[in-house]
């Protein structure tokens, strides 16, 4: 059994109380972690204010060095922690193994843009004046994350925030903690000094105040659903706390007439059921150009059909599913919900309706047709296996039901007209639009959000900039 201890002041602690962490795909418990409080919320962040002047002066070298060992040494634990990562969070093996390649290019991608965090030297316009910008490190860094991806998502904020010079207080979801603790073991295996890097487990209102309240918190990353996304802000503003946050999405995949229909298939395959679609940047709603919307609706359903369903670490001999379970059964019923309401409104289910494994948190893939517009399905982020099909007949049509929602996350668009493609790419209201692309994210480019799916980028140059503060200098020498 594994066990998550709380990371304070360099110590690795455990608390007076502990939680089960259950694996989902057969209720088995993995672990159990460490259940702080307050007090301990407050400890850590008291710890990584004492570290911060230290790490702030710390060379940009020295910085970088400690994340690239990092990353070699997440790459030689990989199998080990990806092993605990299928379990705790219901991932198939070879997804959780990607999970922790990711986070290992995470970790990579800014022990080198560490070196790279440069100021500008600005031409003057009087004699005898020098201008110059600076970019410094803001100070204590909150980062928070959830069960969904919760190394990667957790890398991708440890990364910049430690390359930039602040110092961290973490907190991860207690439903998938154990695999991203370890991922706070490597950094500090790798060398992060005491009290530049802290984790905290516990009560995520109680913790999240105590961190935003203290003096020292500079900037918060929050990766969740848009309204706890809405609550962090609140709660940030009240001391003019810096808010990186990363929200709910609600995808358009739109396929076009021209597009190549074989591989669309494969991308609605990929971009919808990726994680059990259990993903902010899925594909949520089909929007298929009305000629091709029954071929592809038919294709699609019989390819979800075949999908096998099953544990994501099979046992010696058992072939590796193509489905895994959900993280628990409460997601479940919210799927099935959203197909239930979709259907009473008028939807076609194109899909079976067929057994799933009773031991875990299952559920079959579903495709609905003919959804209407005022169905949950067409308006509600769908964490899970499940999408509803939408037609269009024009280029405009198209573009404003895609438009049509107050989340702007991600969109895809599945075409082989460039000049479409062009004027998609900068008319849809998404901060990440992948073109003949279902799985665009890389960690060398931006991520994030528009309207209700955030503010802020995590990624490339600019997710480092967003832990720095930009500082001018007047100069007369």
């Amino acid at each position: 059994m594994i066990y998550a201890n709380q990371l304070i002041e360099g110590r690795w602690e455990p608390a007076d109380n502990t939680k089960a962490v259950l694996d989902p795909g057969d209720g088995s418990e993995v672990g159990e972690v460490a259940w702080g409080d307050a007090m301990d919320a407050g400890r850590a962040a008291d710890s990584a204010a004492k570290a911060f002047d230290s790490w702030s002066r710390t060379t940009a070298k020295k910085r970088a060095d400690i994340l690239r060992d990092a990353a070699a040494l997440l790459g030689e634990r990989r199998n080990s922690v990806s092993r605990v990562l299928a379990r705790e969070a219901g991932k198939r093996l070879p997804e959780a193994q990607g999970e922790v390649d990711f986070s290992i290019e995470y970790l990579r991608w800014f022990s080198e843009e560490a070196r790279r965090s440069n100021g500008t030297v600005l031409a003057p316009e009087a004699d005898g004046r020098r201008h110059l910008s600076i970019r410094r490190p803001s100070g204590v860094a909150i980062s928070l994350t959830p069960w969904n991806f919760p190394v990667s998502i957790q890398a991708r904020k440890l990364a910049p925030m430690l390359a930039a010079g602040c110092t961290v207080v973490g907190r991860v979801a207690e439903k998938a903690p154990l695999a991203a603790t370890e991922l706070f073991r490597v950094l500090v295996d790798a060398g992060v000094p005491a009290g530049v890097l802290n984790l905290v487990h516990g009560p995520s209102r109680e913790i999240t105040a105590t961190l935003l309240d203290h003096p020292a918190t500079r900037v918060v990353s929050f990766t969740g659903s848009t309204r706890v996304g809405a609550a962090v802000m609140a709660q940030a503003s009240k001391r003019i706390v810096r808010p990186l946050l990363e929200l709910g999405g609600n995808a358009p995949f739109i396929v076009f007439d021209d597009a190549d229909l074989d591989a669309a298939i494969e991308g609605a395959i990929l971009g919808r059921l990726r994680n059990t679609g259990q993903s902010c940047v899925a594909a949520n709603r089909f929007l298929i150009h009305e000629s091709v919307a029954d071929e592809f609706g038919t294709r699609l359903a019989a390819r979800f059909d075949s999908l096998s369903i099953g544990h994501g670490v099979p046992s010696d001999g058992e072939k590796m599913p193509d489905l895994g379970p959900m993280i628990d059964a409460g997601r479940v019923a919210e799927v099935q919900d959203l197909v239930n309401d979709a259907l009473e409104r008028g939807g076609r289910l194109l899909t079976a309706l067929r057994p799933v494994p009773t031991s875990g948190a299952y559920i079959a893939p579903s495709l609905v047709a003919d959804v209407p517009q005022d169905a949950r399905l067409a308006k509600e982020e769908v964490f899970g296996p499940a999408a509803g099909i939408f037609t269009f007949g024009s280029d405009d049509e198209a573009l404003e039901m895609a438009n049509s929602t107050e989340m702007g996350l991600a969109s895809y668009v599945w075409t082989a007209n460039a000049a479409r493609a062009w004027k998609f790419g900068e008319l849809l209201e998404a901060g990440i639009v992948g073109i003949n692309d279902p799985l665009p994210s890389v960690a060398f480019a931006p991520m994030g959000g528009v309207k209700q799916s955030g503010l802020g980028r995590e990624g490339a140059s600019i997710g480092l900039e967003e832990f720095q503060d930009t500082r001018y200098l007047a100069w007369r020498p």
